[in-house]
């Protein structure tokens, strides 16, 4: 890629960044011309569903407000051991949960704020240790608060790998989170100005895991270098109307994971950065 490409899509990028929402009578959303809302979530893609259990109270919870800020952070080095379906659920719950629904069907409040109440986003999951869960691929059904079992996978380790870009490390994660993003939800209200939206309330779910991991004391990393062909394919997603926009690794720690993070970044010293 030439010198002068990059300048200008690095410039273009900038430019996507700014705040341009100004009021032109020229042009209307699909929201503004009457056109039919699209539904507020996908539709099941598979008959069973696995409720989920809700006991949350019996979850052994960080206690404060301070206590969990301090505790959030990135973690890249998992213990491998399995977690509980309730902690799942939780995660789940945290990330993507309906609290209300609004109207007949307008609009679903949620755990996470999100532009205009759209909520633009699938959840999906690889899971590799979850108690009472066989290993494979899941979908997250926010209504119900239910998983969707979508089949089992071989060569998880691998498929993890190649669709964090590589990122081996991921391999050792209890479950992976793969969030996708059908953009006529928010493109309905907001039009032209939609995508910028979507990314900001994408980063209020990733947000909302890293602070319910941390209440419970496991490692969570969002990652933002994945292979979106390679998640689309794995989930059934069309690439057009869906597709991956983030992932993030959920997994156990140990008491001394500080120090192993310390060795995860020897090159950092090794490099004298």
């Amino acid at each position: 890629m030439e010198e002068k490409e990059i300048k200008a899509r690095i410039q273009a990028g900038r430019n996507f960044l700014r705040c341009d929402m100004k009021e032109d009578s020229s042009y209307q959303t699909d929201q503004q011309l009457k056109k039919t809302q699209p539904p507020l979530v996908k539709k099941r893609m598979r008959n069973a569903q696995i409720d989920l259990p809700v006991q949350f109270d019996s979850l052994d919870f960080v206690k404060t407000i301070p206590q969990l800020f301090r505790a959030r952070k990135s973690s890249r080095v998992y213990t491998q051991e399995p977690i509980s379906l309730l902690q799942l659920s939780w995660l789940l719950w945290a990330t993507q949960g309906v609290k209300e629904i609004r109207g007949k069907a307008y609009a679903t409040l949620r755990t996470v704020p999100s532009g205009g109440a759209r909520h633009g986003f699938e959840t999906y999951l690889l899971v590799q240790q979850v108690e009472g869960l066989a290993p494979g691929r899941y979908h997250y059904l926010p209504m119900e608060h239910a998983l969707e079992y979508l089949g089992e996978i071989a060569g998880s380790a691998q498929i993890i790998s190649d669709s964090l870009n590589g990122q081996s490390w991921g391999a050792k994660a209890s479950v992976v989170f793969y969030w996708s993003v059908v953009p006529y939800r928010c493109e309905w209200r907001y039009g032209i100005d939609a995508h910028r939206v979507i990314l900001m309330d994408v980063g209020h779910v990733g947000e909302n895991l890293y602070l319910a991991c941390a209440a419970l004391g496991l490692g969570t990393c969002g990652v933002a270098s994945f292979n979106e062909q390679c998640g689309n394919q794995l989930f059934e997603l069309d690439g057009e109307e869906e597709y991956l926009i983030y992932t993030a690794l959920v997994g156990t720690i140990s008491r001394q994971n500080d120090e192993q993070e310390k060795s995860f970044y020897r090159f950092v010293q090794q490099q004298g950065l």
